[in-house]
């Protein structure tokens, strides 16, 4: 079998799918992986035997220049065009495709398999984005929800039209130059019928969606076997387990001003700090010597060694996290990371920080919660029941479906 996976987004869309494309080379299919030219995924990619065909602008290079959100129809629209022929030469000779990632990079993506004729699976990372009575939906940026209005029908309503408006125009040229029709509206034919979603049932239990058939396969994870570097085992050992600060892939354009906050923080409980530049860039706000600053770095060795960690709530950190039993401290900055915030919280390994924005006192405050005993043994005892055959139930569903 000859898999496509396909994506445009920041790391935590294009690690799960390095985890499926190790699991499908496991089991004797050839994978080959659609998205953003970042060296760091080419990398990851790569050693899992995946090339990378790359799509689109950088995605780092994106998220660091904070376009405007009035742009987000233009950058959507050249997302796609650019789709039309690398995922297209990509797809050829296909047995199935799996879209993920950015709404219009996935409908794109979708719409290349309905041109060749090639079944396609459609997979969330967080199932915010999928219809609900439970919930409403995630804001677009520059498109607030009307705060008045609490119906959750009428604000599902109300995101098919947002959508339609921001991505509609640029779907229906792009699916016209495969020579498809018009989509009736976008949101609807890129969650489809049979929906995937990969998130651990446990951090994340389904919400009732009727007229969805939604598969929820476990979450993709990648193990990781690369040792930590020298040093910072030595720093690890060199005192008690320190506190883990990094915010992934998310901007944040006053960086120096949460390493600042962070380190504060964490010193005000007594610790040392791992301090992540992510791509953010943080560094080190002093010359003292109980905090060491880390890169690219196997984050499930690191978290079994961390009192706790503190981070933006990405569903792929969080997730981590869970798996090493560490005590959590989530910062949401954006799109579904306030609703892992509330989960870790919920679930009692953690505390959720109330808005994005921390202060040496809240996120003080924070730390003490998830310092406690309790919170380390709720992790601990949770770490359990985090399944990690995520990867492994999706690829043996392609294959079964797709041989």
């Amino acid at each position: 079998m000859r898999a496509l996976l396909s994506t445009y987004g920041s790391r935590g869309d294009v690690e799960p799918l390095a985890g499926l494309a190790a699991r499908l080379r496991e089991l004797g299919a050839e994978v080959r992986v659609c998205a953003p030219p970042d060296e760091d995924f080419a990398r990851r990619l790569a050693a899992v035997g995946a090339p990378l065909v790359a799509v689109g602008p950088s995605a780092r290079a994106l998220t660091r220049s904070a376009p405007p959100s009035s742009s987000l129809p233009r950058r959507a629209a050249e997302l796609m065009a650019g789709q039309l022929g690398t995922v297209t030469g990509a797809a050829e000779g296909c047995d199935v495709l799996v879209a993920t990632g950015a709404l219009p990079a996935a409908a794109g993506a979708l719409s290349v398999a309905e041109r060749l004729g090639i079944p396609a699976v459609s997979v969330t990372f967080q199932q915010l984005t999928l219809p609900s009575p439970h919930h409403p939906p995630l804001a677009y940026p520059g498109r607030p929800l009307p705060p008045e209005v609490t119906d959750h029908h009428e604000l599902w309503e109300l995101d098919a039209r947002h959508t339609d408006a921001l991505f509609g125009e640029a779907l229906d040229t792009h699916r016209a130059a495969l020579g498809l029709p018009p989509v009736a509206g976008v949101r609807d034919y890129v969650v489809g019928d049979r929906p995937w979603v990969a998130t651990d049932p446990v951090l994340d239990p389904l919400y009732d969606r009727p007229g969805l058939d939604v598969v929820q396969t476990g979450a993709w994870i990648l193990p990781d076997a690369r040792p930590l570097p020298a040093d910072l085992t030595a720093f690890l050992d060199a005192g008690a387990p320190p506190v883990y600060v990094g915010f992934g892939s998310m901007p944040l354009h006053t960086a120096t001003d949460v390493a600042r906050v962070a380190v504060a923080a964490v010193r005000a409980q007594g610790r040392r700090t791992v301090l992540a530049r992510g791509w953010a860039g943080l560094s080190p706000v002093d010359d003292r010597d109980d905090c060491f600053v880390v890169g690219e770095v196997n984050h499930q060795a690191l978290f079994r060694r961390v009192a706790a960690v503190v981070h933006h709530g990405g569903a792929g950190t969080t997730t981590t996290a869970a798996r090493a039993g560490a005590p959590q401290v989530v910062v949401p900055q954006a799109a579904d990371q306030p609703y892992w915030a509330r989960r870790v919280a919920e679930l009692g390994i953690g505390a959720a920080h109330d808005g994005p924005t921390p202060s040496v006192a809240s996120l003080s405050a924070g730390l003490g919660a998830a310092l406690t005993p309790g919170t380390r043994a709720r992790a601990t005892a949770l770490a359990g029941r985090v399944r990690t055959d995520g990867a492994s139930v999706a690829a043996r569903l392609l294959l079964d479906a797709h041989r």
